[in-house]
C-alpha cells in the first residue's frame, strides 16, 4: 500500500491521534474511507468505459478488415476472369488472323544496304 510498512503507518496513526484528538478520528477515518471508496468507483467506472471503447474500436477493425479482404477476394476473382476471358479469345483472334504470305507487306521499302555492309556500333565505315 503505498510503500508505507507498520511500522511508518503506527507512526502516522499516532501523530493523527495526537494532531485531531480521540474525538475526531473516527469521524475523519470514516470520512477517508468513504472518500477513498469512491474514488475506486470513479476509476472502476473509467475502466470500465475504456474497455467498452477499445472493444467498440477493435469491433470496427475486425469489420474494416473483414471488407477488405473481401474486397481483395472479389479483386482477385475479377482478374481471373479477365484473365481467363483474354487467354480464352488469344486462340480465336490467331485463327482468325490473315495467313502470311511470301509477298512483302504494302508500302514497304526495300533495305539499301546488306547487313554486313553495316558497320558495327563503335566501329568506323570502311
Amino acid at each position: 500500500m503505498f510503500g508505507i510498512g507498520m511500522p511508518e503507518l503506527m507512526v502516522i496513526l499516532v501523530v493523527a491521534l495526537i494532531v485531531l484528538g480521540p474525538k475526531r478520528l473516527p469521524e475523519i477515518a470514516r470520512a477517508l474511507g468513504k472518500g477513498l471508496a469512491e474514488f475506486r468507483r470513479a476509476t472502476s467506472d473509467i475502466n470500465e468505459e475504456l474497455q467498452k471503447a477499445q472493444r467498440a474500436i477493435e469491433a470496427e477493425a475486425r469489420a474494416v478488415e473483414a471488407e477488405r479482404r473481401e474486397s481483395a477476394r472479389k479483386a482477385a476473382a475479377q482478374s481471373a476472369a479477365q484473365t481467363a476471358a483474354v487467354t480464352d479469345a488469344a486462340p480465336a483472334a490467331v485463327e482468325s488472323a490473315p495467313a502470311p504470305t511470301g509477298a512483302p507487306p504494302a508500302g514497304a521499302v526495300p533495305a539499301t544496304e546488306s547487313p554486313q555492309s553495316v558497320p558495327k556500333p563503335g566501329q568506323a565505315r570502311s
